[in-house]
């Protein structure tokens, strides 16, 4: 690596920007915005390790449009707009295993409604804010990969190496080897969204969870589908708790009906929350059988499945966001953990906190300022319509792990009521979260195998079929991404302990347990992956760190 560091060029900037999604993309337009008010000529660069803008980008998505309409105002006038579809109804279910309770009757709090909202592409809304970017001037490097963060010789962050390519899988040199280029800045913004790679190294070495509670997560699941015009009904929003997840297990469902470009689109989708106990538990089979209920299917069939994909989410909330700000940069975004679970969104949380992230450097840098530490960004959250929301759900999640579905959703609701009407206040003050994700995983020998259903090929599909659909791709001839710090250890516990769970909790069929000459050997078909981090999350040895290929490696995600 030190030979690599020799060799390589530098490009500086007044503000690097990691992650080519909505919080990155809204703070580098921010960033643009106030220079070019000011009449200065500061530069910024977004790196995203996407083949595209958008291409890594999956939501469900319901936009609430504040953060939009705080980043650019005149958005809803636009013809370009990439939310035309506003919500018309608004549905909460509870599920059985054939029946379904209508409980949007119950009196929730005015932000748990949807109206006023825009389903959509969060891929789409994506690339149009990197063509805003673009146009005030920022530079945007889709298919560079972050991967290593450069600090200075007293430790402050200084910049990252992107566009490291042409290393074989053997770890030599290939003819098109590039030992990368580090591109240095006054600040760097990493919005990298949930479990980050650099972001969770940034963490750790600046102990930026410190009093923190541990981040909790989710996975989702989605696919797009495209629907007759006989069965659309436009801005129909659908929420689902209950079945087919047990009362230990939290989770729910998303169900979307928008357009794009005139076409009518179904985005359905599922989220089961990773703290869950039982490792024959398959997120992604729960999703699949899941659609072949009586309260989802009318709206599928006669469809076609277009796209899918998954992503982790962050769901630790107020209780789990890190400390923000360290010397040369700052946190933006989902990687540091900005999701209201109830409402299942963050989005809008991510563009806020991406220009906060933005008017804290920039005034840093105009001030004469680089490489300390944006305090400034930290005090412009805790006055925030950001950390107000957090704050007032912050413990939905905590009762719903605690007491499970059927009583913790009610006294979740309960408690966003006393919270909302009485600024924050809380009877039970700031629950905790407890053990991590990891942790929460128990032996196999306390629970039962479970037997899913075979897909029909319709409506429900088996992994790697729906993974062709992701339109992933890797060069196959990179070292694997995925890294095993002690394959030991994953036989002895992740197999003899837990029955190989990763072969469950990945959605696109990236590990498996083969036997290869009498022995059982930990497989891992790194080209499948869709760059969700759920392994990184769950496995219950913390024994697999993701890191990132070369850039333009993943999915390719359209319109998610």
């Amino acid at each position: 690596m030190a030979d690599d560091a020799m060799e390589r060029e530098s490009m500086e900037f007044d503000l690097v920007i990691v992650g080519g999604g909505p919080s990155g993309l809204s703070a580098a337009i921010r960033f643009k915005q106030l220079a070019n008010e000011a009449g200065e000529d500061l530069s910024v660069v977004v790196l995203e390790k996407g083949g595209e803008i958008g291409a890594h980008i999956l939501s469900g998505v319901v936009m609430d449009p504040v953060g939009l309409d705080k980043l650019l105002p005149d958005w809803r006038t636009r013809d370009d707009r990439p939310l035309k579809t506003e919500v018309t109804a608004d549905k909460f279910m509870f599920l059985g295993p054939e029946g379904v309770a209508d409980i949007s009757w119950l009196p929730m709090p005015g932000f748990m409604k949807n109206h006023g909202n825009y389903p959509g592409s969060l891929a789409n809304v994506t690339r149009w804010l990197g063509q805003e970017a673009e146009n005030l001037g920022v530079e945007v490097f889709p298919g560079f990969a972050a991967s290593e963060v450069v600090y200075g010789e007293d430790g402050r962050v200084k910049g990252v190496v992107s566009g490291v390519m042409g290393i074989a899988a053997d770890g030599s040199h290939k003819g098109d080897y590039q030992p990368g280029m580090e591109l240095l800045g006054k600040y760097v913004l990493f919005a990298e969204g949930a479990r980050g790679s650099l972001t969770k190294e940034l963490i750790a070495k600046f102990n930026l969870d410190e009093g923190r509670d541990p981040q909790k997560f989710g996975i989702g699941l989605k696919e797009l589908w495209s629907v007759p015009e006989e069965q659309f009904r436009e801005g129909y929003v659908q929420h689902t708790m209950g079945w087919p997840l047990d009362n230990k297990t939290g989770g729910g469902s998303f169900l979307y009906h928008f357009r794009d470009n005139g076409e009518p689109f179904i985005s359905v989708g599922f989220v089961v929350h990773l703290n869950y106990a039982n490792p024959y538990i398959s997120p992604y089979q729960e999703f699949q059988r899941f659609k072949h209920h009586p309260a989802v299917l009318p709206h599928l069939e006669g469809g076609k499945r277009v796209a899918y994909g998954a992503r982790a989410i962050t769901e630790g909330g107020f209780q789990s966001v890190p400390k923000l700000a360290f010397p040369g940069g700052a946190l933006i975004g989902c990687g540091a953990g900005f999701v209201n679970v109830p409402r299942i969104k963050g989005s809008h949380n991510a563009i806020l906190t991406g220009m906060m992230g933005a008017e804290a450097a920039f005034t840093a840098i105009k001030d004469g300022r680089q490489g300390d530490t944006l305090e400034s960004y930290e005090d412009a959250y805790a006055q925030s319509s950001v950390y107000k929301e957090l704050k007032t759900v912050r413990n939905v999640k905590p009762l719903w792990s605690k007491l499970g579905t059927a009583i913790g959703i009610p006294m979740g609701g309960i408690e966003m009521w006393i919270s909302s009407l009485f600024g924050g206040f809380s009877f039970f003050g700031t629950l905790k979260h407890g053990k991590s994700d990891a942790k929460s995983l128990q032996p196999a020998k306390n629970f039962k195998p479970i037997d899913y259903p075979k897909p029909d090929g319709v409506i429900s599909f088996d992994k790697l079929t729906n993974v062709s659909f992701t339109n992933t791709f890797h060069e196959e001839d990179q070292p694997v991404h995925l890294k095993v710090a002690d394959l030991a250890l994953q036989k002895s516990s992740e197999h003899d302990v837990f029955d190989g769970p990763s072969a469950r909790y990945c959605p696109a069929g990236v590990y498996e347990w083969i036997e290869e000459g009498g022995e059982l050997k930990f497989q891992i078909n790194s080209q499948n992956c869709i760059h969700c981090k759920t392994c990184d999350i769950k496995d219950p040895n913390q024994n697999i760190n993701w890191t990132v290929p070369e850039g333009g490696g993943g999915p390719a995600y359209p319109n998610m």
